[in-house]
C-alpha cells in the first residue's frame, strides 16, 4: 500500500482501451445535470433532478429502489443560496450540522453524532468519489479547507448512514461528494461577483467541449481578494483554484483524467468576547462596547509579523495575517469499462498538500486586572505595544475602563505548520448482475487502498492584546507593579503555550462487497468491508494536559540580554521521540430491505455497522504507550457507530417526500477543547457512548411558476457512558440542537426568479455539563436573479438579511461570574451581486 503500489495498482486502467459498460456514476450524475443546463442556458428553469444516485452505493440506481436516505443539490439551486462557504452550502442538506462560521475549518457532525471537535469525524467529503483527505477531523487541515463549490460542480450527492460505511472507509455517518462537470454539453459561463456592503471581489469561469466525436474536456475555477466579511483590517481572502479534466469516451464507456490547484488564503474566526446577563437557562448575549462579536475580529492589522521557533528550533518569521493558507495539487484517473459480464471501476488521486494556519486562539478573556494578575503583573500597568496608541500607557486604574469594555485577551497565536499531508488514493471494483430465478443479483467486489501522510508542526507562543473593533485589536506588554515588563512585544511566552510535532504515515487496506436481490418489488441487500490500519512514524511534544512545559532561555529578538518572556521558550527535543506504531483492525457491514409499493412509493429498513479510525487526535495522549508507540491497554484506534433506518419515500411529477426515522449508537475517544471554571480553556481526552434517535425529512413541490423544497431534522441525544465524567451520563451533548430545519421557497418566470433561503435550529447547551444555554437562530437569505438578455444572468444575493447574530460555540458551560463569554459566531449581513454570461 505505499505510494508505488498505489501508482502501479492504477497504471494498467490508464494504458487499458477495452471496450467500456457505461459511464461511471459520478460521471453520469455530471453529465445529467450538464444535460440539463443545456436544455437552460440561462438556468432558470425548475426540473426535477435526476432521480439516479451514485455516491456511496455499489451502483447508480433510482432513488426509489435504493434502501437508502440521499439528498442531490443542483448546482443551479445552490448558486441561489447566497453561500459564502461549503458549510453555508452543506446546512442546507437535511440531517447535517454545519456551524457555519467561515470558510475552512469548519464543524459538521450528522444525525446527533456527536461534536467532540471540529472538522467532520463521521462524515466523508468527496470530490468525484474519493475522499479529499482520508480523516475528516485532521488537526486544523479539515476537509472543507481543501475544496471550493464553484462553476465546476456540476451537483453535490449526500448518502446519511446507509451504505456510506462500506462503500467509503472512516465514514459511519455517511458521504457528502461534490461532482464535477464533465464537457458533455459544449458551452460555458464567465462570471463576475462583488459585495456591496463588504470587500470581496472574484471572478469564476468554466467551459467545456469536444475536441472530437469522442474526446471532451471541462476546465473552470475562480480567484477572489478582498478584507471579507468582517472588519479584518486588511486583505484577508486571496487565492483561487483551476480544475481540468478531459475523457475518451469509447463505444460504450470512457477514461479520464483529471487535475486539480488550490491555493486560497481565508480567514480563520476564532472565539472573541461576548456579554452574556440573565441566568443559565435564559441567558441575553449581547456585544460588548466596543466590539461586534459578528464583525470584529482579534486577529486584525496590528497582529502581523512575529518570530519564534520552528519546529526545527531555528528563529523564523512568520505571518499571522495568513490564516487559512492551503496549497492542494492532485491528479487523478477515473474510468470503467467491461470484462465479460462484470463492469471494473477505477479510481485514483494523487494529492500533494500543505500549507499553514494562523490564528488567534483566546484562551482567557477577562477583565484587564484579572489577565494582569494571572500573567505575574497584580496591580501594573500596560504598555501599548503596536498600532494608533504604540508606547501608550494605561496605569492600573485606567485597565478597568480600557477601550469602554475593559477587557484583555491572553490568547495563543496558534501557528500549525503543514509540511506534508499528502494523500495516495486507489478504489477499484467489480460489478455483474446475474440473473437469479425470478429475480436479478448484483454483485459487487473491492478494494480500496490509501495512505495519509500527517506530518506538521504546532506552534503556539501566549500573547496578550485588547479588544477593540475595526481590525484594530493592539498587542500590549504587562508592567508589573515593580515596573519590571513580563511580556516582549505583547509575547508572554515563545511555544510555551503549545509545542508539538507529528510525523506519521496513516495506511488503509479496505476489501469489500455487496450484494442486491432485486424480486418483484423487493430487493435486498448486503455489503461488508474490512478496515485494516497501519500507523507509523513519531510525534514530540507535550503529552495532553501536561502542565509547566519544560522551556529555556532563548534570545528571541537578538538583543543581547534575556527578558523575563524570553526564558519561557519551548524548544523540542528531538533525542525523545514519543514513537507511533500500531495497528487496528475493524469490519463494517450493513443490511437492508427495499419495498417498492408502486411507481410512486416506496419504503425500506437498514441496520448499519461502520467504523472511524482515529487519526493524529489521539497523538501524545495516554491513548498510545510513547515508548512503544502502540495502543494502550484498553484503547482500539477506532471508534463504532451503528445505525437503523426505516424510510419512506413518495415521488410525483411536482411533488417529492422522504421521510426517515434512526436510531444511531456511537462510542468514541477523543480530544475535547472547552473551558475550566476559571474560564481558562483547557483540552483533555474523553471516553464516552452516545444514543441519538429521530426522524429526518425532505421534501419538493411545484405547482407553476412557484416551487418549494424544505427539509428538517428532529433528533433527540444523550451521553450514554462516560469512563471520565460520569456526572454528564444523561446529558444531551454540546451544541445539539433538538431541530434543524432549512426552506426555500422561490418564484420563477423565463425574466426572473425571486426567493429566500431559510435556515435555522433550535436552542442547545454550549457545553456537556448541561447549564448554560446556546440560543438557536434562523437565518434569512433572500436572493433575485434576473435574465435581461439572452445568455445574460443578474444575481443579488443577500445572506442573513436580518443580520442575525448567530452564535454557534461557547467555550464556557455556565455563566461566569464577570459576564463575558467567549464565543464564536456566524457572519453577519452582506450583500453580493454578480453578473454571468454564458457562451
Amino acid at each position: 500500500m505505499t505510494k508505488t503500489l498505489l501508482l502501479l495498482t492504477a497504471a494498467p486502467f490508464a494504458l487499458a482501451t477495452p471496450a467500456l459498460a457505461e459511464t461511471t456514476m459520478a460521471g453520469a450524475a455530471a453529465d445529467a445535470v450538464e444535460a440539463s443546463e443545456a436544455a437552460e442556458p440561462q438556468d432558470a428553469k425548475n426540473a426535477p433532478p435526476a432521480e439516479i444516485f451514485s455516491t456511496g452505493v455499489a451502483k447508480g440506481r433510482d432513488r426509489l429502489d435504493s434502501a437508502t436516505s440521499t439528498s442531490s443539490l443542483r448546482a443551479t439551486e445552490i448558486e441561489k443560496f447566497g453561500a459564502r462557504s461549503l458549510a453555508e452550502v452543506f446546512r442546507n442538506i437535511p440531517g447535517i450540522r454545519a456551524e457555519a462560521i467561515g470558510e475552512g475549518l469548519g464543524s459538521y457532525t450528522i444525525r446527533g453524532l456527536p461534536l467532540a471537535s471540529n472538522g467532520s469525524k463521521w462524515l466523508n467529503f468527496q470530490e468525484d468519489g474519493l475522499p479529499v483527505v482520508e480523516f475528516g477531523d485532521i488537526n486544523y487541515l479539515t476537509p472543507d479547507s481543501l475544496m471550493r463549490f464553484d462553476l465546476n460542480v456540476g451537483q453535490i450527492e449526500t448518502i446519511r448512514g446507509g451504505s456510506a460505511s462500506t462503500f467509503a472507509s472512516n465514514s459511519p455517518g455517511g458521504v457528502i461528494n461534490l461532482i464535477s462537470k464533465t464537457g458533455d454539453v459544449e458551452g460555458g459561463a464567465l462570471q463576475a461577483s462583488t459585495g456591496i456592503d463588504y470587500q470581496d471581489y472574484r471572478v469564476d469561469f468554466s467551459y467545456g467541449a469536444r475536441l472530437s466525436e469522442t474526446v471532451r474536456f471541462h476546465v473552470g475555477g475562480y480567484y477572489r481578494e478582498g478584507e471579507g466579511p468582517r472588519d479584518n483590517g486588511f486583505t484577508a481572502y486571496r487565492g483561487g483554484q483551476i480544475k481540468f479534466n478531459i475523457t475518451k469516451d469509447l463505444p460504450t464507456g470512457y477514461i479520464r483524467l483529471y487535475g486539480k490547484y488550490l491555493s486560497d488564503r481565508t480567514p480563520l474566526y476564532q472565539g472573541v468576547p461576548i456579554a452574556v446577563t440573565g441566568t443559565n437557562e435564559d441567558p441575553r448575549y449581547s456585544n460588548v462596547a466596543g466590539f461586534d462579536a459578528s464583525r470584529d475580529v482579534l486577529q486584525g492589522r496590528n497582529i502581523s509579523n512575529y518570530v519564534i521557533p520552528n519546529g526545527q528550533n531555528n528563529l523564523t518569521r512568520f505571518d499571522a495575517r495568513q490564516g487559512i493558507n492551503p496549497t492542494v495539487k492532485s491528479i487523478g484517473l477515473e474510468a470503467q469499462f467491461d470484462v465479460g459480464d462484470w463492469t471494473i471501476t477505477e479510481r485514483f488521486r494523487y494529492s500533494d498538500i500543505g500549507g499553514s494556519v494562523q490564528l488567534i486562539l483566546p484562551l482567557r478573556i477577562a477583565p484587564a486586572a484579572t489577565i494582569l494578575g494571572a500573567l505575574n503583573a497584580p496591580g501594573g500597568s500596560l504598555r501599548y505595544v503596536n498600532g494608533d496608541r504604540a508606547g501608550q500607557v494605561v496605569n492600573n486604574a485606567g485597565t478597568a475602563t480600557l477601550n469602554g469594555n475593559g477587557l484583555l485577551v491572553s490568547g495563543m497565536l496558534y501557528n500549525p505548520q503543514m509540511k506534508n499531508m499528502d494523500n495516495i488514493t486507489n478504489d477499484l471494483r467489480a460489478s455483474r448482475v446475474w440473473k437469479a430465478g425470478a429475480g436479478e443479483l448484483t454483485t459487487t467486489v473491492g478494494l480500496y487502498t490509501s495512505r495519509q501522510s500527517v506530518f506538521n508542526d504546532f506552534l503556539g507562543p501566549n500573547i496578550v492584546t485588547d479588544v477593540r473593533g475595526g481590525g484594530n485589536t493592539a498587542l500590549v506588554d504587562l508592567i508589573n507593579a515593580g515596573g519590571i515588563a513580563q511580556t516582549q512585544g505583547g509575547f508572554f511566552n515563545f511555544n510555551a503555550s503549545v509545542a508539538a510535532s507529528f510525523d506519521a504515515d496513516y495506511q488503509v487496506l479496505a476489501p469489500y462487497a455487496s450484494v442486491n436481490y432485486k424480486v418483484g418489488k423487493f430487493s435486498f441487500g448486503g455489503s461488508v468491508r474490512f478496515d485494516r490500519g497501519n500507523v507509523e512514524g513519531q510525534a514530540f511534544g507535550y503529552t495532553i494536559g501536561a502542565t509547566n512545559i519544560p522551556t529555556r532561555p532563548v534570545d528571541i529578538n537578538r538583543d543581547g540580554t534575556i527578558s523575563v518572556a524570553e526564558t519561557r521558550t519551548a524548544v523540542f527535543d528531538f533525542n525523545a521521540p514519543s514513537l507511533v506504531d500500531y495497528n487496528y483492525n475493524y469490519v463494517s457491514y450493513s443490511g437492508s430491505v427495499n419495498y417498492r409499493a408502486s411507481d410512486s412509493l416506496a419504503a425500506f429498513a437498514r441496520y448499519s455497522r461502520g467504523g472511524r479510525a482515529a487519526a493524529d487526535r489521539i497523538l501524545l495522549t495516554p491513548s498510545i504507550d510513547p515508548v512503544t508507540g502502540r495502543l494502550a491497554p484498553g484503547f482500539r484506534g477506532y471508534d463504532v457507530v451503528t445505525q437503523t433506518e426505516l424510510g419512506l419515500k413518495f415521488r410525483k411529477s411536482n411533488v417529492t417526500l422522504n421521510v426517515t426515522g434512526f436510531l444511531a449508537n456511537t462510542g468514541e475517544v477523543n480530544r475535547q477543547v472547552t473551558s475550566n471554571a476559571a474560564g481558562e480553556t483547557v483540552a483533555f481526552l474523553i471516553e464516552r457512548d452516545y444514543r441519538a434517535y429521530g426522524v429526518e425529512f425532505e421534501g419538493a413541490v411545484t405547482f407553476g411558476n412557484f416551487s418549494l423544497s424544505a427539509g428538517a431534522t428532529y433528533t433527540k441525544a444523550e451521553i450514554t457512558a462516560d469512563a471520565t465524567q460520569p456526572q454528564f451520563v444523561g446529558n444531551t451533548p454540546r451544541r445539539q440542537p433538538n431541530l434543524i430545519f432549512q426552506a426555500t421557497p422561490q418564484y420563477n418566470t423565463d425574466l426572473f426568479t425571486v426567493g429566500v433561503n431559510v435556515v435555522g435550529h433550535t436552542d442547545s447547551y454550549t457545553q456537556d455539563v448541561n447549564q448554560l444555554r446556546l440560543p438557536g437562530f434562523t437565518i434569512v437569505s433572500p436572493f433575485l436573479q434576473v435574465r435581461p438578455a439572452d445568455r445574460v444572468t443578474v444575481m443579488l444575493n443577500v445572506n442573513n438579511v436580518f443580520d442575525t447574530m448567530g452564535i454557534v460555540e461557547i467555550s464556557q458551560g455556565a455563566l461566569p461570574a464577570n459576564g463575558v463569554v467567549t464565543g464564536r459566531t456566524i457572519n453577519p449581513r452582506t450583500v453580493s451581486a454578480a453578473v454571468r454570461f454564458n457562451f
